[in-house]
């Protein structure tokens, strides 16, 4: 199974609008979210061919992706909200531009698997996303603010944690080793390529 010259060409002119108009509208620290960085990762991943790169982002990314596509079609069916994940797709005040152009999140978990089909799926890539997590969590509570909570990095359910920031990241780096980083593991040792 190979990716096509022409998806590659694709994904990375809408990776480039998305990139472009994030820098204009949010600024540079929105890149930190872990969805954005899979979003921008999976360029070189496509380029390179890499079976590294891509496992990488899939073990990081998989499940709270496909949370947020479920989170998101729940809300449009039942008109209210589930889990918060994909609130701001929802705001009225938001430009609908950039709600549009979030909803790359509804194909970048089938990315990410074609990826990982396509290029074999590195185990390495649990320590990779394992390495990622511990530099951007850390990053994301510096660079962000309570109010944009990146990638969760001051508190959980939208209120600030009240830990002090070194063990609150280190428990939520535990959070995501266990709960999103192992069971993505897991499942790609088993994903066909």
């Amino acid at each position: 199974m190979t990716i096509p010259f022409w998806f590659k060409l694709a994904y990375t002119g809408v990776t480039l609008v998305i990139l472009v108009v994030w820098l204009r509208h949010y600024g540079p620290r929105n890149l930190l979210w872990f969805s954005d960085i899979a979003l921008l990762g999976a360029v070189p991943a496509l380029w390179l061919e890499s079976a590294l790169l891509a496992s990488v982002l899939t073990v990081a990314t998989l499940l709270p992706e496909l949370l947020w596509n479920v989170d998101f079609a729940l809300r449009l069916a039942l008109r209210r909200r589930v889990t918060g994940l994909t609130e701001y797709m929802f705001e009225r005040e938001r430009p609908l531009r950039l709600r549009l152009l979030s909803l790359f999140h509804v194909p970048l978990p089938a990315v990410l698997l074609w990826m990982v089909g396509a290029y074999g799926y590195d185990p390495r890539g649990l320590a990779g996303a394992l390495l990622l997590a511990a530099v951007v969590l850390p990053a994301s509570r510096v660079a962000g603010s309570p109010r944009e909570n990146i990638n969760w990095s001051h508190g959980l359910g939208g209120r600030p944690s009240a830990w002090p920031a070194v063990p609150y990241l280190a428990l939520l780096w535990a959070g995501f080793a266990l709960l999103v980083f192992l069971p993505t593991h897991g499942l790609l040792l088993r994903w066909p390529s």
